[in-house]
């Protein structure tokens, strides 16, 4: 044993403890794995968009109202693009392609949970004979129109402002049929229930017609975020487990030692998610990430304690007492890296986007089990398990050692080298422009994303803003003076660049009054008396066939209306921009008509914004947190002010890289200031433990005391920095844009940890610890956390 054994009696003692009861701590760890493990049987993803906003979140709550007060918004648009038969250009006016729409509009009522289905065939067309409104589909009997028809068909489309550009493209190839659900939210498969039934039909349409079907809308987003969760689970876990064997296998050579590893992972993963179970939560894209996460953050813990058993083999210790000296070294140093991860991720509560917290939170189990399984479970199986301590690999403690002479050799010029560079790189931060754009958090290669994208480039965007107009009485939407703000409204709309559509009940009015003074285009104007426009509206509800009431765009009472604008794709600035300038137009031009402009694409606009302030102030204290917890475990406080600058920088320096490689971010990246926060400080915690060892044990001086630290641990951080790096590597890989960005923002954080740690913090250490005197062994608990 060393001459410190004394002081880790309370160490040694359990480690031997455990050596005794080796058997019954692996039947009990397993036990203990395998009960938290079976709450899995309760995890469920969560499908809907909403679930990225926390409960009191401004504009969630808006959106709720709208929803509660017209029908939902929750839809599946089949995007129908003619094909060209007989080199002639695909025509969405021609019979087999209205036949194709015609049919899906009727089955389309039959997909469960549908509500409404609105297309050019079932348009509510309206005409008049003499004294009577005539409301009729617009398209009957497809396949036997002349061309005559069809003519009047195309014409009416093409000039209808409910239809063109919103149902039918300008050079009328592309037409849409828009189905509206009402989930009863009951049950988790309803979303994909629906999905799954609007792609079998649009299947069975593209088999029989000319057409090629893209499925757009809020219901296959919410399937996408489903689908994109359980493709990273399919792919990304195991892609990193066999990354996991292979650098362990590398470092430790050792096939058991790499056994015990993963078995430590698999444990350490399921008690994270099988407590997420039994807690409730429901996985989403974000948090369904935790498994790759811990899976990446135990394997650190494993790897400190191997090293150094290996390391006691090698110096003629028999494994047993190998296994306790790494115990003694290592328990209080893992114990403190796993803590202050933990407080990293929780810091993620305090973001505005539940799927962080769940996140943050399953994380944090999964590596608090980590540390539990790696200094019982490991130790335990390594006592059982054949292993033998194999040749030292000369070459890598050669590199580390030549590295650490350098390091002490060119002290001033490393800290006025990484000054500058700290400065230059921080200096790139204001680069990054925050633009949340939720389409974009699915890749190109996801069959979502190349539909949305085919929408939106020849029909409509995804992005509305919903505006509900209140009239402050019953009936009042008939009041003419309401209805010409609301037009004028409306005309303001249409002219802003932004816009592609704008739907209002302007237009019904509009029409109806032309239809009822014999068609003629000279009264295709508001009616100017209320009780006129009042029977317009009601002959108009009357003649509507069921389930195409005017409900989408009146309130029951009819003492509001909603005009939806469909907005091109845009940046985040540009969307709150647009909304905020409708809102200055309504305060400025019809003040009793103030409200909001709401709608999913504005939602996420501000929650980046809200993110970043919220997790500023939780960094701010777990980074106090955590160097408290440095400083009062390694007994120094000037350790624990020391231990900021290494632990705060990476993540700063990540953004200003980022800001030069991309310059563009998303609420993900409010995530990784805190995140990063804890991984990185895993790195200073288990170097300055080795720099004071070698200090108060073995009385080196500053330098040689760093390059100690160099030698026993500088390897194991190398090793698990490509750990860490290669599992953040593997989750940038996803297809969800908020977990790549993470991940690669995470990666960029990892390698400026391992140069701040490599380079600032020993030149710190010895810039602040000039003396060559060891210092004192401390009195009492162990403060050196070898």
């Amino acid at each position: 044993m060393t001459n410190n054994s004394k002081k880790h009696e309370w160490a040694e003692a359990y480690a031997t403890w455990l050596m005794r009861w080796r058997w019954p701590v692996i039947i009990l760890a397993i036990v203990l794995a395998l009960g938290a493990a079976s709450g899995g049987r309760f995890l469920a993803f969560n499908t809907d968009y909403r679930v990225f906003f926390s409960p009191d979140n401004p504009q969630l709550m808006a959106f709720e109202q709208l929803q509660r007060t017209y029908t939902k918004t929750d839809n599946i648009q089949f995007v129908v693009e003619a094909l060209p038969v007989n080199h002639n250009p695909g025509d969405a006016i021609s019979p087999e392609v209205l036949q194709a729409v015609e049919i899906i509009t009727q089955k389309a009522w039959l997909l469960p949970f549908a509500l409404r289905v609105d297309s050019v065939a079932n348009f509510q067309h309206t005409t008049a004979t003499e004294d009577d409104l005539i409301v009729a589909d617009l398209v009957e009997g497809a396949k036997d129109l002349s061309a005559q028809q069809l003519e009047n068909i195309r014409q009416i489309a093409q000039h209808e402002p409910s239809l063109k550009t919103m149902m039918i493209s300008p050079d009328s190839r592309v037409t849409a049929i828009n189905v509206t659900f009402q989930m009863p939210e009951k049950e988790m498969d309803e979303v994909p229930r629906a999905a799954t039934a609007a792609r079998a039909l649009a299947d069975e349409i593209e088999a029989a017609y000319p057409v090629k079907i893209y499925l757009n809308g809020m219901v296959m987003m919410n399937n996408a975020f489903m689908q994109s969760s359980m493709n990273d689970m399919a792919t990304l876990v195991p892609a990193m487990y066999v990354i996991i064997i292979l650098v362990v296998l590398f470092l430790v050579r050792s096939v058991s030692a790499t056994f015990a590893t993963v078995v430590i992972l698999f444990f350490s993963v399921m008690t994270g998610m099988g407590l997420a179970g039994w807690l409730g939560i429901k996985l989403t894209p974000p948090s369904s990430a935790a498994t790759t996460i811990i899976m990446t953050l135990a394997v650190a813990d494993s790897i400190h304690i191997i090293v150094s058993m290996l390391a006691g083999m090698r110096q003629g210790l028999e494994k047993r007492l190998a296994i306790i000296d790494s115990i003694r070294v290592n328990f209080m140093p893992v114990f403190l890296t796993s803590i202050t991860t933990a407080i990293g991720f929780l810091s993620m509560n305090a973001s505005d986007s539940p799927p962080f917290h769940d996140l943050g939170n399953i994380t944090a189990m999964g590596v608090m089990a980590a540390f539990v399984f790696s200094i019982t479970l490991l130790p335990a199986l390594l006592a059982v398990l054949p292993i033998r301590a194999k040749k030292k690999d000369i070459l890598l403690t050669k590199t580390m050692d030549s590295f650490a002479n350098l390091v002490i050799k060119h002290q001033r010029q490393i800290m006025l080298g990484t000054v500058a560079m700290t400065l230059v790189v921080l200096a790139m931060i204001p680069r990054n422009e925050l633009n949340e754009d939720f389409v974009r958090y699915f890749d190109t290669s996801t069959t979502y994303r190349a539909d949305v994208d085919f929408a939106s480039e020849h029909l409509t965007g995804l992005y509305q803003l919903q505006y509900s107009l209140p009239s402050g009485e019953s009936n009042g939407v008939s009041d003419p003076v309401f209805l010409n703000h609301a037009k004028d409204f409306v005309d303001w709309l249409r002219a802003q660049p932004e816009v592609q559509h704008v739907r209002s009940i302007t237009d019904t009015f509009q029409r109806l009054n032309m239809n009822l003074h014999g068609d003629d285009p000279a009264w295709y104007k508001l009616p100017e008396q209320r009780d006129l426009a009042a029977q317009y509206l009601l002959l108009y509800e009357l003649s509507l066939p069921y389930g195409l009431d005017m409900n989408n765009q009146l309130d029951v009472d009819k003492s509001s209306t909603m005009v939806m604008a469909t907005l091109k794709n845009l940046t985040t600035r540009e969307l709150r921009d647009v909304s905020l300038r409708g809102e200055l137009w309504l305060q400025e031009h019809a003040p009793s008509m103030q409200t909001t402009g709401i709608g999913p694409a504005i939602m996420f606009a501000y929650i980046s914004e809200r993110n970043i302030k919220s997790m500023l102030i939780a960094t701010f204290v777990a980074l106090l947190l955590i160097s408290l917890l440095v400083g009062l475990a390694l007994r120094s406080f000037k350790l624990g002010v020391v231990s900021l600058l290494p632990n705060l920088l990476p993540a700063g320096l990540a953004f200003g890289v980022w800001g030069v490689l991309v310059g563009e971010v998303n609420m993900a990246a409010a995530m990784v200031t805190g995140m990063s926060l804890g991984i990185v400080v895993d790195d200073t915690i288990h170097f300055l433990s080795k720099y004071l060892r070698a200090r108060r044990e073995k009385g080196l001086d500053a330098e040689s005391a760093v390059r100690y630290a160099f030698s026993s641990v500088g390897v194991a951080i190398v090793v698990t920095s490509l750990v860490l790096l290669a599992g953040f590597m593997i989750l940038a890989q996803s297809t969800f844009a908020l977990n790549s960005q993470m991940a690669l923002l995470t990666s960029i954080a990892i390698v400026m940890a391992l140069v701040a740690d490599f380079l600032l913090l020993p030149v710190l250490l010895m810039r602040i610890d000039k003396t060559k005197k060891a210092e004192k062994t401390a009195v009492g608990m162990p403060g050196e956390l070898q």
